[in-house]
């Protein structure tokens, strides 16, 4: 007998709700947020188990520790409830009912474990790189609204006494402090670096993924943990929407009677633009390949996206075809298993 089972979790406690096969709630439990609580709790449901839950920080967890123990496992990202009654119960038997009937919305993808250790070291690569930005910006800032324009060399601890020495006194111990807080950085990111390119050699696709133009190891190893399986996208464009590459369309009055009477689509004024359900971290791969890409001279890619600015395509959207260009190039290779041979793939034409 079928059970379906929907869960809200907590950093203290789960809240678990059990639905039959019509609807008809049996039994709910409020869990401590144990492993080992929440596995006997599952178990001891008898019949075949499907689980839903949404997504959160806790997810990732519950995701392994459960998929053993049921036959359906589903993480989803529920519909807004704003103006409705709210509680960890009421969520509970939202998200059985969900998996009940088929109804679950945006569905979450779990990688699977082997890729945990390049997951983390992608994560941490990141982090430090999003500091490192921070600290930058900030010491920046400080001596801009004192009037000083610095260049890179502020960054620089043999050049940085230049910059600091124009401030004043009562402005100058901050961003000596920032100075300070730089140069601790700096090796961090660059330990964290070393790091995620070593995980990256112990997966033999990435050497093959980093051949595609404008990729390299870093960002192969950052779409590796990111997408994890080329198979789950049927089509470059379902890849492009994930990525954040893919362009919406949104109209309204779409319908007109023409002079027999009948209904016919009518020519309005479309608003475009990129989807925002996506993955950013993938976007900012693929646009930054597109950036290195446009700096590399001869390049049969680069020559195409110069052909399309003399052709009155603005650079931002020449800049973005070559990214979906590349995007569907490695998904391609990803696919296939192979390295990138710019003689196989120079008179591809990407789709419309």
């Amino acid at each position: 007998m079928d059970r379906y089972l929907g869960l809200d979790a907590h950093s203290e406690s789960c809240t678990l709700g059990v639905l039959g096969p019509s609807g008809k709630r049996l039994q709910s439990l409020v869990v401590e947020t144990n492993g080992r609580a929440l596995v006997e709790a599952v178990r001891s449901i008898p019949g075949q188990l499907h689980l839903c839950m949404e997504e959160g920080e806790l997810s990732a967890w519950l995701h392994e520790l459960f998929e053993p123990h049921v036959a359906e496992l589903v993480v989803t990202v529920p519909h807004a409830t704003k103006g409705r009654p709210k509680d960890d119960l009421r969520d509970a038997w939202a998200r059985a009912e969900e998996i009940r009937i088929g109804a679950v919305g945006t569905r979450v993808y779990k990688p699977p474990l082997h890729l945990t250790p390049l997951r983390n070291a992608v994560r941490a690569y990141g982090m430090a790189v999003q500091d490192l930005t921070r600290v930058k910006c900030r010491l920046k800032a400080v001596l801009r609204s004192r009037g000083i324009r610095a260049d890179s060399g502020v960054y620089t601890p043999a050049k940085r006494e230049r910059w600091l020495s124009q401030l004043p006194m009562v402005h100058r111990p901050l961003a000596e402090w920032l100075a300070e807080e730089l140069d601790q950085l700096l090796p961090l990111r660059d330990k964290a670096e070393d790091w995620l390119l070593r995980e990256a050699k112990t997966h033999p696709i990435i050497r093959k993924l980093e051949t595609a133009p404008g990729m390299g190891p870093i960002r192969t190893a950052q779409l590796l943990a990111i997408a994890a399986n080329p198979h789950r996208f049927r089509t470059s464009r379902q890849f492009w929407s994930y990525c954040g590459l893919g362009i919406m369309t949104r109209s309204s009055s779409d319908w007109k009677r023409d002079k027999t009477g009948g209904w016919v689509r009518a020519e309005v004024r479309q608003t475009r633009g990129l989807t925002r359900q996506r993955h950013p971290l993938l976007k900012s791969v693929f646009k930054g390949a597109a950036t290195t890409v446009i700096r590399m001279p001869a390049h049969p890619l680069q020559v195409e996206y110069h052909q399309r600015l003399q052709a009155g395509i603005k650079p931002n959207l020449a800049k973005l075809t070559l990214a979906r260009r590349i995007a569907a190039i490695v998904l391609s290779m990803w696919k296939h298993q192979e390295v990138y041979d710019p003689k196989r793939r120079k008179n591809v034409i990407e789709p419309s």
